[in-house]
């Protein structure tokens, strides 16, 4: 079977067709950067969207991302003020934001930015002693950052933000570091310790005083209590006798009072003379015992002149 030399032609045709139309248009992804150049000189930026090129003439030589990128910066030995070697790496944050400066401002702008980043984390780690490299993450960050940012901006490269990940010192410096800080825990535990025993003496002290104050408040309630016990007792004891008095007093008035005063006399008498034997071996018998019946009337003699005297107006 033989081939149509006009067939051959006209497919070669289609061929070149279907090439150069792919060569024409372009289709650049959202937050990508195409460089065009014509001829070998820089012609045009391409960003998102439908593009036409002239085929043959222009040519897409560089493509850019326009996200953020990160940048592992590798681990890197530096010597800090107090000659320890201590081992750092990091991530630094950048992006695209002049293609055409990024394209042609350096060769590669990832490298040249990891390399500043490095040499600049060596300088600012010599400028502090091994304790201060871990609280002074913040501080190293932003003089990294500023660094590097300054450097990058002929490149079309905003360097957003740089983050260390490890300090990682020798082990020996590991080593004495964990004892420091065990030191420092145990020191520390020593103390609160310490405060909380003086604590609880202190509460301990001032319950107790203020058990003595209560108690000594409530003994003086109490004796205060007591006493007024005490004065209302005598009152109304010295109140019932008044009245008692009152009452002989009226009853001798009476009729026939003093016939029963003069026997009420001569019943104490007796009966105290009575105890008086029973509770004392030796008996006391008055010098007079027949004239126990004048002592009766003398006592009823005194109770007839007071109640025969006037009483004051």
């Amino acid at each position: 079977m033989t081939i149509n030399p006009l067939t051959v032609i006209l497919i070669a045709i289609i061929v070149f067709a279907l090439f150069v139309f792919f060569k024409t248009i372009r289709i650049v992804p959202q937050k990508v950067a195409f460089i065009v150049e014509r001829l070998g000189k820089y012609s045009a930026t391409l960003e998102a969207g439908f593009h036409i090129l002239i085929p043959f003439i222009d040519k897409v030589s560089y493509r850019h991302t326009l996200k953020e990128q990160a940048v592992d910066v590798p681990p890197q030995s530096c010597i800090t003020r107090d000659n320890i070697a201590v081992e750092v790496d990091g991530i630094l944050y950048m992006q695209v934001v002049d293609p055409k400066k990024a394209s042609y401002g350096i060769d590669n702008y990832r490298f040249a930015a990891t390399q500043l980043a490095q040499t600049t984390m060596r300088s600012v780690m010599g400028k502090l002693d091994l304790d201060k490299t871990f609280e002074e993450r913040e501080n190293i960050n932003s003089v990294i950052v500023d660094a590097v940012d300054k450097a990058s901006d002929p490149w079309g490269v905003k360097v957003t933000r740089y983050e260390v990940k490890n300090i990682l010192p020798p082990q020996s410096i590991k080593d004495a570091m964990e004892k420091q800080m065990r030191a420092e825990r145990e020191k520390r535990a020593t103390i609160a310790e310490s405060e909380g025993d003086r604590q609880a003496k202190i509460n301990r002290a001032e319950g107790d005083r203020q058990e003595m104050i209560a108690r000594s408040e409530g003994e003086k309630q109490k004796r205060i209590n007591e006493a007024e016990g005490r004065a209302i007792e005598i009152q109304k004891v010295a109140e019932a006798t008044a009245k008692g008095i009152r009452e002989i007093a009226l009853a001798i008035n009476e009729k026939g009072g003093t016939n029963a005063v003069n026997l009420r006399i001569a019943e104490q008498y007796l009966n105290e003379f009575g105890k008086l034997a029973k509770t004392n071996n030796s008996i006391i018998i008055p010098s007079n015992l027949s004239d126990i019946a004048g002592m009766i009337k003398a006592a009823a003699s005194v109770i007839k002149d007071k109640k025969e005297t006037p009483t004051a107006a």
